[in-house]
């Protein structure tokens, strides 16, 4: 079996896709970090041949579980900390009860749903460590929760990324196209919510 040497230019580009998919990874563990137009973006890329799409779901996915377990984890061993750090403006505040109810009575499916409410990651997994709730059932959720996620961003970047191919730099403009949709979708949920929490507020 012969065993052909790989060109210096198909070798450089194996580290960078490399390289890729570790800042992939670190820019989607941590829970404030806007990230859909990244993974849009790589989703474009992944149709136009640069990148697998496997990996593109995989990866982020692995590292969006870890963040979420790692917020998990301070809401459960810092409680106090957390509480305080909730509590100190309104809107928090009415986020922590919000959430602890949905989750005291509905389980699982308020672990995923209030990923999806904004700034939800974040207070969601802090909640439901303040408020005990079991850590298999927090990584059954979260795990469900960012499948979706992940599936579904990079998905329309790969469709948008097949759609403009061959057209220039446009693949480029596929991330932020999804990003500025993901971000009207959820400043429509913001508002609403915005008013609600507003009423609770006073």
């Amino acid at each position: 079996m012969q065993v052909t040497a790989r060109e210096p230019e198909e070798l450089v580009g194996m580290d960078c896709s490399y390289w890729f998919y570790v800042l992939l990874a670190l820019a989607i563990a941590p829970p404030l970090v806007p990230n859909s137009a990244l993974l849009a973006g790589a989703g474009a890329l992944a149709a136009a041949g640069g990148l697998s799409l496997p990996l593109l779901v995989l990866i982020p996915l692995a590292s969006a579980v870890l963040g979420d377990l790692v917020v998990f984890s301070v809401g459960r061993r810092s409680r106090g900390r957390a509480l305080e750090w909730l509590s100190r403006n309104a809107r928090r505040r009415w986020m922590l009860e919000w959430v602890s109810g949905r989750i005291h009575r509905y389980g699982i499916p308020a672990v995923i749903a209030v990923r999806f409410v904004p700034t939800g990651r974040g207070v969601g997994g802090l909640t439901a460590g303040v408020v005990g709730f079991p850590l298999r059932g927090y990584l059954v959720g979260a795990g469900i929760a960012e499948t979706l996620f992940v599936s579904y961003t990079v998905g329309l970047g790969y469709l948008g990324g097949q759609l403009v191919a061959g057209f220039g730099p446009a693949p480029l403009l596929v991330g932020p196209a999804v990003s500025l949709l993901v971000a009207s979708v959820a400043l429509g949920v913001q508002r609403w919510s915005g008013r609600r929490l507003d009423r609770a507020a006073r």
